[in-house]
């Protein structure tokens, strides 16, 4: 029964990985069927789209003229926010002037009471304890003015209750000055705790050296929110004995609990990729250690804990890459010359943590991976990332014809490419990592610059 109930799992949650986004792009009216490309995008060797818009050589990592909306729209969006923190700033001000305006031109039985009671408040939250506290004084100051202008003939005649009203205005402005300043100190707080998690992001997801195992080697971590560093996508790589083995998981949930999850992967992820032989040794190590997780957890993630992984292993001076996949996105593979392949996963497996619902041996498939060819990680933060319209993106899409100058250059693409496909505002944490199998023309210029710097510090040892 369990190994049943394991086998209609698999079924299921691959179905909804592997045909979601294939039936959601099928049914778009904007997706032609000749290879998926929408409307507006160039072809991998820059010629017209599908409805004959012009394109441009994106094999220089620049955007096509189809992509220029979107990239507009963003620019757009920037310079609302600025217009409205603008607007904010300016407000507190704008309130006392139409507030003294308004006084001087009404009839004695309308106040512009409220205006100057607003100006502070909007200050409290925006301004330094110095111009709230200057706000707030002016606030005073020009409903003093108007009174006294009343009394001497300029405006209207006096106000009723103009001493209850100037008690109020002055009553808000010192209870604004005590919001600036808890708001400064709930400031700081947050800051140093983002310091504190950005700290602990860098402990727990170091990022990896530049050259790795003769391999060209970047990661990059993007949170959804800007401010949050910890969430629940991991990565790391690992020289070892039997050649350079990586993993890009994400754990399920959120919080605290998702962190202890990625430490103990990575903690034994790294101790597996040193001693086990085989990859397939390393996921069921991994499966294990997920395993006496799960046992001290309580709740819901008890009983639903997983984690979706992909683990490669290139093997030293190869030309092939091994890849056991465990539920998780497709690893990408992209050529000098542009074209792209998903190497799609030829059984469908578990995520790790979900031994209980069955027992399948992990089987590495063997990939050839050619020099000057990237491997391209990520989690579904990047495969399932939304557009306006609940439209995903498709990193084998958009990434097809595109030739970077390296791994690091390829992960800002991808990583400006999803911002502007969700307009910034992304739902969740994406973890990419990049590697590279240099040209023999490269690895032969490294080797010779390594062997002349040794040769030159023996000379200089010598002399």
């Amino acid at each position: 029964m369990v190994q049943q109930a394991g086998a209609r799992y698999v079924e299921t949650f691959h179905d909804r990985q592997g045909r979601q986004g294939r039936e959601d792009r099928r049914d778009r009216p904007d997706r032609p069927a000749d290879g998926g490309r929408p409307s507006g995008d160039p072809g991998p060797d820059g010629s017209p789209g599908p409805d004959g818009s012009p394109g441009a050589d994106r094999r220089d990592g620049r955007d096509t003229p189809g992509r220029a909306g979107g990239a507009g729209a963003g620019g757009g969006e920037a310079r609302r926010v600025r217009c409205a923190r603008a607007f904010l700033s300016a407000l507190p001000a704008l309130l006392i002037a139409v507030g003294a305006g308004y006084d001087c031109l009404t009839p004695s039985d309308v106040t512009a009471g409220p205006l100057f009671t607003a100006a502070p408040l909007v200050a409290a939250p925006l301004y330094t304890l110095r111009g709230t506290v200057l706000i707030g004084v002016a606030a005073i100051l020009a409903v003093l003015g108007t009174r006294l202008g009343a009394r001497l003939g300029v405006g209207s005649a006096g106000h009723a209750g103009s001493v209850t009203e100037t008690v109020t205005i002055v009553t808000v402005a010192v209870l604004a000055v005590l919001l600036n300043v808890l708001v400064r100190r709930k400031n700081e707080r947050l800051a140093s705790a983002r310091e504190i998690a950005g700290a602990v992001q860098r402990a727990v997801l170091p990022e990896p050296a530049a050259r790795i195992g003769g391999l060209d080697i970047a990661a990059r971590y993007e949170a959804a929110h800007a401010g949050a560093f910890i969430g629940g996508d991991l990565y790391a790589v690992q020289d070892s004995p039997h050649g350079v083995r990586l993993i890009v998981g994400d754990v399920r949930g959120k919080g605290m609990g998702a962190v202890a999850a990625v430490a103990v992967l990575l903690g034994a992820f790294r101790e597996a990729a040193e001693q086990e032989t085989t990859l397939e040794a390393v996921a069921q190590r991994l499966e294990r250690a997920l395993s006496r997780e799960g046992a001290r957890r309580e709740g819901l993630d008890a009983f639903e804990g997983f984690t979706t992984a992909v683990l490669v292993e290139i093997p030293h001076g190869g030309g092939a890459v091994r890849i056991v996949n465990r539920g998780h996105p497709s690893p990408l593979l992209l050529s000098p010359d542009g074209t792209l392949r998903v190497l799609e996963a030829g059984e469908s497996a578990l995520p790790l943590g979900m031994g209980d619902l069955g027992v399948w041996p992990d089987r590495a498939e063997e990939r050839e991976f050619p020099p000057g060819a990237t491997l391209l990680l990520h989690t579904d933060g990047v495969s399932e990332a939304r557009d306006a319209r609940g439209e995903f993106y498709d990193p084998a899409v958009r990434l097809a014809g595109r030739a970077t100058a390296g791994p690091g250059a390829l992960l800002s693409a991808v990583v400006e490419d999803v911002a502007r496909h969700t307009k910034g505002r992304a739902t969740d944490d994406m973890a990419l990592l990049a590697v590279r199998r240099p040209e023999a023309s490269e690895a032969s210029g490294t080797a010779e610059a390594s062997g002349t710097s040794e040769v030159a510090s023996g000379a200089s040892a010598r002399s």
